[in-house]
């Protein structure tokens, strides 16, 4: 898996921007957006629509950014716990199950607040 991950960062971190988000990679798609110096990057069967996973990650970035106001490096590496308990409650099973920001936020504050 490390190799992997080497392979991946590498084949994302070299393309320039003007090229497209989506990189094919073994038996997979890697779909990935940057924001300022963060990569999110998706690994995705080839036959799911690419710009569905596009926006799914840009909503992620945005729920993000309105749960830690102003998200950086250092929240996600220090709330990694948060991180995955806001994919929770955006993905189930491998499927985007919600997409709605206020939705997703009104949850996430009642767990935060308890």
């Amino acid at each position: 898996k490390d190799k992997q991950k080497l392979e991946i960062h590498a084949l994302i971190n070299s393309r320039e921007a003007r090229f497209t988000n989506f990189v094919d990679y073994r038996k997979i798609k890697v779909i990935y957006r940057r924001y300022a110096g963060l990569f999110f990057c998706f690994g995705v069967d080839r036959s799911d629509n690419d710009l569905a996973v596009l926006e799914f990650i840009h909503l992620l970035v945005d729920v993000l950014d309105l749960f830690f106001t102003d998200v950086c490096e250092l929240d996600l590496v220090f709330n990694f716990h948060k991180v995955y308990m806001i994919l929770d409650e955006m993905i189930m099973s491998g499927e985007m199950q919600e997409v709605s920001r206020k939705a997703i936020l009104e949850r996430l504050n009642v767990w935060n607040k308890s």
